[in-house]
């Protein structure tokens, strides 16, 4: 249990922007020894080798295609799907601003996050910054994570707000702009843009764009008496993508194994790197094109197949039991967690929920189910969206966690590993 947290905090602290998460997903495949594929380039694939190919550079797609399956030995295909986006606020173009000597940060919100909770704390950036290159479709394009400190978020002092603990509406624009220099007089218009050039060691007429995130620099931990809890950023849904490449690693079966870390999953999906894109479907054909597969058996398999959209799920809350369904209310450290809706916003149905079920039986998994209130619709995930694209029978699952969409989120320690177990023993 704790080798796997141990394993999760630190793909965290690297994952601190979408193209980070996919290039940390690299690594841990290419030291597993997967073989990168350029997805703009032709494929030679072999039977039993493991591949990935980034996507627009933020998605990650991998695969392995062992021998095919017997009959009794289950799908063909399995898939399993995450996503490497997470709420939070992004840098807006020309983000420079003075405010009497201050200098504050014109950013915009990514996804559906909780906006108290970014305050008062110290965050970093990261992201990618696109340079002048060899020509305009050819631009230099930089990943770049600060890693330290850079910029806070203050709130008002009580003393300018006395009815700030009966709760406030916080303006977007602004009340949560970032706090990033004090210059007083002497100050740069374009501060930003010059300090970015700086950390590059490029000019400042060379930066044509960027895509910056802001993510709290603080390391997650564990915690409770007996270390049971564990505490950090981004769980949502860097937990469910570490279980996909552990799962995708330690499995070497029969059939086509693939996990699909898609990108945007927080606004909506409908991208060219989205769950709600063509790029799985052009994922599968190519791979049963390039082993000389006919597309008829590539559609009977797809007919015959099972996905996991994995996601976090909302964990039952000590101060707020009402919040939750009276009889499906999953727990911290009670283990992964089968969620469902009437109205598909998760995918799955009958036969999704004991085939899952069966797996976490016969593998010793602890499991519990999830349905929102009947007077509470929740999120969605991307399980519907693909599933709708590709069209196969799909169950979501995940681990519970509290304060989802915060900067800072809680989950139990031993559902990790409930959740690895469960990815690999689906995809073996």
């Amino acid at each position: 249990m704790y080798d796997d947290i141990r394993e999760l905090l630190e793909f965290i602290n690297q994952s601190t922007s979408p193209w980070h998460t996919a290039e940390a997903s690299a690594r841990l495949l290419k030291q597993a020894g997967f073989e990168e594929l350029v997805w703009g380039d032709s494929w030679k694939i072999e039977e039993g080798k493991g591949y990935y190919t980034k996507v627009f550079g933020s998605t990650l797609l991998a695969f392995r295609k062992g021998k095919a399956r017997d009959n009794n030995q289950g799908p063909e295909l399995r898939i399993a799907a995450a996503h490497t986006d997470f709420p939070g606020f992004r840098l807006k173009p020309r983000a420079s601003m003075l405010a009497e000597g201050y200098g504050i940060l014109n950013v915009e919100s990514y996804g559906g996050l909780i906006l108290s909770t970014w305050q008062d704390r110290p965050l970093s950036m990261a992201g990618k910054i696109v340079l002048k290159g060899e020509g305009p479709f050819n631009p230099d394009v930089r990943l770049i994570d600060f890693g330290r400190p850079l910029l806070t978020i203050p709130s008002l002092a009580i003393h300018m707000n006395k009815k700030v603990n009966d709760g406030i509406a916080l303006n977007k624009q602004k009340d949560m702009l970032p706090l990033a220099a004090v210059f007083g007089k002497n100050a740069d218009a374009e501060y930003m843009n010059s300090f970015l050039a700086h950390e590059l060691g490029c000019f400042k007429e060379d930066i044509l764009s960027y895509e910056l995130n802001l993510y709290p620099y603080e390391g997650g931990c564990q915690l409770g008496l007996a270390g049971e809890l564990v505490s950090a950023g981004r769980l949502d849904n860097i937990t469910s993508v570490m279980a996909c490449l552990k799962g995708m690693i330690n499995s070497k079966a029969a059939g086509l194994q693939v996990i699909a870390l898609f990108d945007n999953e927080e606004i909506g999906s409908r991208t060219k790197q989205g769950a709600d894109s063509g790029i799985l479907l052009m994922l599968l054909k190519r791979i049963y094109a390039a082993l000389g597969i006919a597309e008829e058996i590539l559609i009977r398999d797809i007919a015959d197949g099972f996905m996991l959209s994995v996601d976090v799920a909302h964990g039952v809350h000590p101060d707020y039991l009402s919040k939750s369904d009276p009889t499906n209310k999953p727990v911290l450290g009670g283990g992964a967690v089968l969620k469902q809706a009437a109205v598909q916003s998760y995918a799955g149905d009958a036969e999704a929920v004991s085939i899952v079920s069966s797996i976490c039986q016969e593998n010793g998994i602890p499991y519990q189910q999830f349905v929102n209130r009947s007077d509470m619709p929740g999120g969605a995930t991307l399980g519907s969206i693909a599933s709708s694209l590709v069209p196969m029978r799909t169950m979501d699952i995940g681990l519970p966690i509290l304060a989802m969409h915060s900067a800072r989120e809680t989950m139990g320690s031993a559902d990790q590993s409930a959740l690895n177990r469960l990815i690999e023993a689906f995809l073996r």
